[in-house]
């Protein structure tokens, strides 16, 4: 025993303890939440022109991965702007994916790529 009357000897932590120690938190609650809302937001629908959809066609063929990007789309009957970096884009199964946001070609109503 130490001087002090407690024993230098410590109990030992069970690992299940030791691990919470590194697990990750959210030190502001609500903070992704808030970001996914400011990702998105609604805006009125447009009607594709003839020259929107050459347009549109034309800023596929010239989108890339990582490059950012405004799109408007429709999703549940309602039509959204998203602002990102293109995490992916396949020509295959036609998704463009903004960050987190699977996006299907054909719901696509506007891109503009920022350079």
């Amino acid at each position: 025993m130490a001087a002090s009357g407690f024993s230098n000897k410590r109990s030992k932590m069970k690992r299940s303890e030791r691990a919470k120690q590194f697990m990750p938190f959210a030190a502001l609650k609500g903070y992704e939440e808030a970001l996914r809302k400011k990702e998105h937001k609604v805006v009125n629908m447009p009607t594709l022109t003839e020259d929107m959809k050459d347009e549109l066609d034309y800023a596929f063929s010239k989108i890339e991965k990582n490059d950012i990007a405004r799109i408007v789309y429709i999703s549940d009957d309602e039509c959204l702007e998203i602002h990102g970096m293109i995490s992916r884009v396949d020509f295959d199964s036609r998704i463009l994916k903004v960050v987190n946001t699977k996006i299907p070609f054909e719901d696509i109503l506007r891109l503009e790529i920022d350079r």
